[in-house]
């Protein structure tokens, strides 16, 4: 025994360790606040509602209520007028078609291509002058330009004169930003601005965008008193609500000791639950927020054994062990992958259990079998390197787009979403669809570029953005421009199949956009799980520990 002590070297990784503690461990219930609120949160949404109806029913309006639609999808309160929204946006798509004749052509296309209704982007060709430049004319107006950037970002593959649009937008934003005085720009624009050409709406996690939208609508002079209040309030009351479960997480996760048990993992449960709040923050999917971040913090224990801290024998037992799903294989694994064996079930046989009352066990099923097929392919990672075999691109991208575990996830989000969730959702998105690969390739390649050196500096399987430089004889920095173009290619396919998958829930659909939303928040200049940066602290506390000021 002391022999085979001696000869086990771990690839260990060092992260730092949590840094909230038990901050969110007590949860402060406050329900004598929500009773009192309640009234009033209802009789605003009434109001709003009134107001959506009576912009719907008069066409010299149009204009106005598509920027009323707007605003309370960036407030962050859609979510109650769902119907509202779907049935103002089919009645403009039924009404004009492609032939949009209102104010605004920009937020007309990109409402309505995010509602999943195709509208063709040649009304932008009449931006053009006849050599084919966007018209200096453009510049006059910031907020058109802002507009139609904007607009640039629902665009698919083949659509050039959004890409010029974009090309152009952009610098003329930048100068903009650099010089807001010369531009009559006010401060609040300018930082308005500022944020949109950091990050696009299309690629903002939701309750990031509201956090940044209200103060830019409060200091707006034709605000709606209505819409504000209501989106303070309901930020608060859905604050409270993520406290709650906030505070359950951490209880579960703290049972387990894991300064103890898991040294060696990411002790990231806060960072965890902002990532799948980013994937859905409505009150109606709180069950299905609570599953799913444990599912991602076992994915992160997961892929910390596999990747930092087990020897190939022993991994060779623990995929055995997943792949046989049985509590009578804990007995052939080593002392502390036991726990992590025991805790990875007893999630899905919890979950499980409630869904059974509901006659819906079938999807807890697909849950573990994509969990499964996630174990089998970081084996085949773990292969790979214990052998020193470099794979091909073809072959490792193969590979990589499921260890990425956003297939895992997407599938997994279904879980309890309702009544339109339905087995034909489930066999689609484990068919690997393109919509849910173009996620998947977000997730790998944003991922890779940033690990690249740090994981060069230990023993690790090649990256994709290794397995392209040996097989092309391409240096790094070439890699780099070249993949991210491959992210925006990405994002482009996801435009198109939210327009071309009809029989998918465009709420279903919604997950696998927000999942590519988490990456670009994440990792777009770091790993924030790893290295928890300014950016990730500041949204943390944002969203659950600063209440809004009402």
């Amino acid at each position: 025994m002391e022999c085979n002590q001696k000869v086990t070297i771990r690839p260990l990784a060092t992260f730092h360790p949590s840094l909230w503690g038990d901050q969110f461990l007590v949860y402060d219930d406050k329900q004598e606040d929500q009773v009192t609120l309640k009234p009033i949160i209802d009789s605003l949404k009434e109001e709003v509602r009134k107001e959506i109806m009576v912009a719907l029913d008069d066409p010299t309006k149009h204009t106005i209520l598509l920027k009323l639609v707007n605003d309370i999808q960036r407030l962050g309160i859609a979510y109650s007028f769902e119907k509202e929204i779907e049935q103002a946006l089919h009645h403009i798509h039924t009404m004009y078609g492609d032939n949009w004749n209102g104010g605004s052509d920009s937020l007309w296309f990109r409402l309505l291509r995010q509602q999943g209704f195709y509208v063709s982007c040649d009304i932008f060709n009449k931006y053009k002058d006849n050599n084919g430049s966007f018209k200096e004319s453009l510049t006059n107006n910031v907020q058109d330009m802002l507009e139609l950037y904007e607009a640039t970002y629902m665009r698919v593959p083949g659509e050039v004169v959004l890409d010029d649009a974009l090309v152009f937008t952009r610098n003329q934003l930048q100068k903009v930003t650099k010089d807001p005085l010369r531009w009559n720009c006010t401060p609040s624009l300018s930082k308005h601005i500022e944020e949109a050409l950091e990050r696009p709406i299309r690629k903002r996690l939701p309750r990031v965008d509201t956090l940044q939208y209200i103060p830019f609508y409060e200091q707006q002079e034709s605000h709606n008193e209505a819409l504000l209040g209501l989106a303070k309030l309901d930020f608060n009351r859905l604050q409270s609500l993520h406290k709650k479960e906030l505070s359950e997480l951490s209880k579960w996760w703290k049972a387990f000791e894991s300064s103890k048990n898991f040294h060696y993992v990411r002790d990231r449960l806060v960072e965890s639950y902002f990532w799948i709040l980013g994937v859905y923050f409505e009150p109606q999917y709180s069950r299905s927020r609570i599953f799913l971040t444990k599912m991602i913090k076992m994915a992160t224990i997961l892929d910390d054994t596999y990747d930092n801290y087990a020897t190939y024998e022993e991994l060779e037992s623990f995929s055995e062990a997943i792949q046989r799903w049985s509590i009578t294989c804990i007995d052939a694994l080593p002392d502390y992958m036991k726990l992590t064996y025991k805790i990875l079930l007893d999630c899905y046989d919890e979950i499980e259990e409630i869904m059974a009352t509901e006659g819906k066990a079938y999807q807890v099923n697909y849950a573990k079998e994509s969990i499964k097929e996630l174990s089998k392919y970081y084996m085949i990672e773990a292969k790979w390197l214990n052998e020193g075999y470099v794979p091909t691109l073809e072959e490792h991208e193969s590979v990589a787009f499921i260890t990425g575990g956003y297939k895992m996830l997407t599938t997994s989000s279904f879980i309890s979403m309702g009544e339109m969730v339905t087995e034909e959702a489930f066999k689609w998105v484990v068919s690997f669809p393109p919509l849910v690969k173009a996620a998947s390739i977000i997730c790998r390649i944003m991922d890779d570029i940033i690990g690249h050196k740090e994981e060069g500096q230990r023993k690790h399987l090649a990256s994709t953005v290794e397995c392209y430089m040996r097989e092309y004889d391409v240096n790094e920095e070439y890699v780099y421009d070249l993949f991210k173009q491959r992210v925006e290619h990405a994002w482009k396919d996801i435009n198109r199949e939210l327009l071309i998958c009809k029989d998918i829930p465009m709420a279903l659909k919604t997950r696998v956009i927000n999942l590519a939303r988490v990456i670009e928040t994440l990792y777009k200049y770091d790993d924030t799980l790893k290295n928890v940066g300014e950016e990730l602290k500041d949204n943390i506390k944002s969203c659950f520990i600063n209440a809004m000021s009402v």
